[in-house]
């Protein structure tokens, strides 16, 4: 269960000063307070807990932290597994409180701005890349992982995320499909995502490594994305292994608001998701949704790929001050997952 860098191919991909995430095995057959244990010990505690406080005390309201902390040990008995066993564990071997590893998981929750595309070639190939933006790029740069969860000694499934958090954002079932998820502004989050959340609602990532672990193919993944309640709205973007497997999913915290799938016969070879319903249009001041659809015009279906994807996800503003990292992914090509750091361009 050991990590270890897997900068390759940077240049190949035209990512001048990108660099690769530190790449981890997660053991699902292990207790789940042990199985991040490998993991933290390629990290400073000092830093991890500085970093902990620090997102915590930015983005976290007050009265969330007054909620939170008295109620944390009550809260852990009510969370799902392996959730709340990872969480304890992680915060046992750094140090931390419960209440403040929650609350870390809530911070993340709140504040991921994102670009998520899926697309099919003319040969019927499914692609599916993502832009994961967020504040902090300072620290999340440091404890971005690639991690493959594995089980009886093969990849369950695997994907992106950050050292503490133990949801997913963006993911990948070998040979089945491949998840991402973009924030969708609902109002009030704070507030909705905690009552909910106390209604033992599924915060949005958690359902994305749920589905990445429980379902059998893209329409079985669909269903559970679009119908689970979950503690806050979300797009929720869906690739297949097999043609017209492609799908954004809009969703409300109860269900869904709109099931938008690939056309590829009536020329919709791909799908752009920002964070902004798709049938209306974005602001100015945040249109990332134009310059990647005019990037993946340009390419053209004939010669979309995982580099052209990549290339697609590179322009400005798709790509910008507060991108931490790419991903790139094919369910029908699971060893070419790939994630480049962006904090260095």
């Amino acid at each position: 269960m050991g990590c270890g860098p897997w900068a390759l191919l940077a240049l190949l991909c035209g990512a001048a000063g990108a660099a690769a995430p530190l790449r981890c095995n997660v053991s699902l057959d292990s207790p789940a307070e042990q199985r991040w244990l490998p993991v933290l010990r390629h990290f400073d505690p000092v830093f991890l807990r500085a970093a902990v406080q620090r997102i915590i005390d930015e983005s976290v309201p007050k009265w969330v932290h007054q909620v939170i902390q008295p109620i944390a040990t009550e809260l852990e008995l009510f969370m799902p597994q392996p959730f709340a066993g990872e969480i304890a564990g992680m915060c046992k071997a750094l140090g931390v409180s419960l209440g403040d590893g929650i609350l870390l998981n809530f911070a993340y929750e709140s504040t991921a701005f994102c670009t998520s595309i899926v697309a099919q070639d003319d040969k019927g190939n499914i692609y599916h890349g993502r832009n994961l933006d967020y504040a902090f790029v300072d620290i999340l740069s440091k404890i971005t992982l690639d991690v493959r969860f594995i089980k009886g000694g093969q990849v369950a499934y695997q994907g992106t995320t950050f050292l503490g958090y133990v949801g997913l954002w963006t993911g990948q079932s070998p040979h089945k499909f491949t998840i991402s998820g973009d924030e969708r502004d609902g109002g009030r989050w704070w507030e909705n995502a905690i009552a909910a959340f106390l209604n033992r609602n599924y915060p949005v990532s958690w359902l994305v490594r749920d589905t990445l672990s429980e379902a059998e193919d893209f329409q079985s993944a669909v269903l559970r994305l679009a119908s689970i309640p979950i503690i806050a709205e979300v797009y929720y973007i869906v690739g297949g292994v097999s043609p017209k497997e492609g799908m954004v999913i809009t969703r409300n915290r109860r269900g869904p608001a709109d099931l938008w799938p690939l056309d590829p016969l009536g020329g919709a070879w791909f799908r752009v998701e920002t964070n902004y319903d798709h049938w209306t249009t974005p602001p100015p001041s945040d249109d990332r949704r134009t310059a990647a659809i005019k990037a993946l015009n340009a390419t053209g279906q004939h010669n979309i790929n995982l580099d052209t994807l990549f290339k697609v996800l590179s322009v400005k503003p798709v790509l910008n001050n507060n991108t931490v990292y790419t991903t790139v992914m094919s369910a029908a090509f699971p060893d070419r997952y790939q994630t480049w750091m962006r904090t260095e361009e």
